[in-house]
């Protein structure tokens, strides 16, 4: 049985810093502030397309089940109109972006890596 003092409360190797005062071999700040964004940005796409999965299915189920009755017929198509605005709000957002970074001249706005460094002072 360990004792409290005995439990590992790091990483192999230690923790590692990030920027020119961090360990050696360390990430610098844009880059651990890239890979959460892009983790983020993705994170949020896949549980927009789980919700629209979801929602698209508790409608069809609701259709099916309706027998007939045309307020659950009605609040079913409600729940799959829904959904399907719903992840073509998620898949316009991208586009939308992609284009206002065409139109200020920054073509790979969806690139954080190129636009953080380009954004450094050196």
């Amino acid at each position: 049985m360990n004792k409290l003092a005995e439990i590992k409360l790091s990483p192999d190797g230690g923790f590692k810093g990030f920027g020119p005062l961090g360990l050696e071999g360390g990430q610098d700040g844009v880059s651990v502030f890239v890979n959460f964004l892009s983790s983020a940005i993705g994170l949020i796409t896949i549980i927009a397309i789980i919700w629209f999965i979801f929602i698209f299915l508790i409608g069809a189920v609701g259709i099916i089940s309706s027998g007939g009755d045309k307020n659950s017929l009605e609040s079913a198509k409600k729940k799959i109109s829904s959904g399907v605005i719903g992840i073509a709000v998620t898949i316009l957002a991208i586009f939308i972006i992609k284009l206002i970074g065409v139109l200020l001249g920054i073509t790979d706005i969806l690139d954080f890596t190129t636009m953080f460094n380009s954004l450094l002072i050196n």
